[in-house]
């Protein structure tokens, strides 16, 4: 049976975007460095129009989360012969927010790539959707992102816990074609090796929220 978000945590969503519409975002990100495994990326205004709830590639977060949904981080990954990464298996925890302005409940916090970073109540992570579009192809070979399915119903996993969660769980490789969408709840775990094969495998991840955040504090958005 495929993945379905409800239950596993992940969904794929193949030839979601048109030939068009994925020359328009390789354009957009075509000035960007192609010598790093990943880039935060703040200034997409081209691409405000798919991002959107009603956009081509917003809808499928709003398909989810409502309406209210929008695009609050944006990182470009890729992988080559020179920028050939492994992550170990983790969850994403943290948000990204204009500046830092204590607030109860959110920390620690942290600085990536310059910008500011925090990690939120689990609960605001729980209602958050990732999505992963993807320029390239991605094959057995070419280092498919690894997933414990159902592993993001269970919150904050320990460090200590995380390798009996994957056993749990079990892991599925995330296959794509180019156009092709994976959508995840944001909390699930997840891993990715080194290439086998090495060559290009660009994919924009975008993380979306419904929620504003509480006090003075503010998504830094995209």
């Amino acid at each position: 049976m495929p993945l379905t978000l409800a239950i596993d945590g992940a969904q794929h969503i193949p030839a979601a975007l048109d030939p068009l519409t994925l020359v328009a975002i390789e354009a957009a990100l075509a000035t960007l460095p192609t010598d790093r495994p990943g880039q935060r990326l703040t200034a997409l205004a081209e691409l405000a129009p798919l991002l959107a709830s009603t956009g081509s590639i917003g809808s499928h977060a709003a398909a989810h989360l409502g309406q209210a949904a929008k695009p609050v981080r944006a990182i470009l990954f890729d992988k080559s012969q020179t920028t050939n990464w492994a992550l170990g298996w983790h969850q994403d925890r943290t948000i990204a927010v204009r500046e830092r302005i204590e607030t109860a409940g959110f920390g620690p916090w942290t600085i990536k790539s310059g910008l500011h970073h925090v990690a939120p109540p689990q609960p605001l992570l729980d209602r958050m959707v990732t999505l992963r579009v993807h320029l390239d192809p991605v094959d057995p070979d070419n280092a498919p992102l690894l997933i414990a399915p159902g592993s993001h119903r269970h919150g904050r996993i320990a460090e200590s816990d995380v390798a009996a969660m994957v056993d749990r769980c079990g892991t599925v490789a995330c296959l794509a074609s180019r156009g092709d969408i994976w959508l995840y709840a944001t909390p699930i775990l997840h891993a990715s090796d080194a290439a086998a094969n090495p060559r290009h495998r660009r994919v924009l991840q975008l993380d979306y929220s419904a929620d504003d955040l509480p006090g003075d504090l503010e998504w830094l958005g995209i």
